[in-house]
């Protein structure tokens, strides 16, 4: 498994607000590359900081959705929003004014991944 994330930094933007914000999603080690922070790292508990965000706001079954919606071949392609994440908090609608931070989770069995991450509770049980 590879995870991928990359966001920009705009003009307007503190670079160390926006690492903050990838850091409270993400325990994947960052660079500024141009105008993006980017980073990648092989390890599931990489993503245990998103799993545990998606449980305790009760947020599983939309997240499941929309990760199976986001799925390509062996690839996982999904944003959420910068500012929701610099509170620490998972907002799956990743669009904003200020971009969002992008998450590329390539692994031979997403499905699997997707099932960890986001099991299926049935709707409405989160």
């Amino acid at each position: 498994m590879i995870i991928f994330v990359k966001a920009r930094v705009y003009p307007t933007e503190n670079e160390k607000k926006v690492k903050k914000s990838i850091k409270n999603l993400l325990d994947i080690d960052l660079k500024k590359e141009g105008s993006y922070i980017i980073g990648k790292d092989t390890q599931k508990k990489s993503l245990e900081k998103i799993y545990l965000l998606l449980r305790s706001q009760g947020i599983i079954t939309s997240a499941r959705k929309l990760f199976l919606k986001k799925v390509t071949g062996n690839n996982l392609n999904f944003e959420l929003n910068k500012q929701a994440a610099y509170v620490g908090a998972v907002n799956l609608a990743g669009n904003s004014y200020l971009g969002a931070i992008h998450i590329t989770i390539k692994s031979p069995d997403i499905i699997s991944l997707i099932d960890w991450m986001a099991p299926d509770v049935g709707e409405g049980k989160n």
